[in-house]
């Protein structure tokens, strides 16, 4: 199995999840300006030449990382990454999991864009942003995690976003319970092993 990545990218959330499951997989990092990787043309891998992308041991290409979260979940009930199909527990991960892809990924997907000023860029962060965090803020101010007290899936991707706002200027410093969060999935041994992998620094 494979997975796809690049550095910086919404991939560490899919390998976070892939080692708390324990399961078995490599690497590649995808040149994302070029479309390549150190295997070729990384668009024959995925036409849609996104990242993440996990190719699977029979070949299949599973790609968007919420997807690719649920499918590493489903394959590993045992370890509890999601509740069980049919709960009332799994919608309520699902929700989190499409907050964090539409509002948060996306929102923030936008500061980094080439194609909006700066100025609009503040204006964004402020008037869409803002509100997005201050929700994720009064969760965790009574939950350790998204689910409660206990990790699940969606904290990855909550993590993995949660990691980008200081690289675009944004100010965190007033979101208590975010930044405890964040120190606790800063001490999982996954988070930690999957940014050594990725060459990312300290937090």
């Amino acid at each position: 199995m494979k997975l796809y990545y690049a550095f910086g990218s919404c991939g560490l959330s899919p390998q976070i999840v892939l080692r708390e499951a324990g399961m078995t997989f490599d690497l590649v990092k995808v040149d994302f300006a070029t479309k390549t990787t150190a295997e070729g043309d990384y668009l024959k891998v995925t036409p849609k030449g996104f990242v993440p992308a996990l190719q699977l041991d029979n070949g299949e290409v599973v790609t968007e990382g919420a997807v690719i979260l649920q499918w590493i979940a489903d394959q590993n009930p045992a370890h509890g990454l999601l509740p069980a199909f049919g709960t009332m527990e799994r919608y309520r991960a699902l929700e989190w999991i499409n907050v964090v892809a539409t509002d948060l990924h996306k929102g923030m997907a936008t500061m980094f864009s080439p194609f909006v000023d700066d100025a609009s860029k503040s204006r964004f962060a402020d008037g869409f942003l803002a509100r997005r965090f201050a929700i994720i803020e009064d969760h965790l101010s009574r939950n350790d995690y998204l689910l409660g007290s206990e990790f699940s899936a969606p904290d990855a991707y909550l993590y993995n976003v949660l990691c980008w706002p200081v690289r675009v200027g944004i100010d965190m410093s007033g979101y208590v319970a975010i930044e405890k969060f964040m120190q606790r999935m800063d001490q999982r041994p996954s988070v930690q092993a999957a940014r050594e992998a990725e060459g990312l620094p300290p937090r």
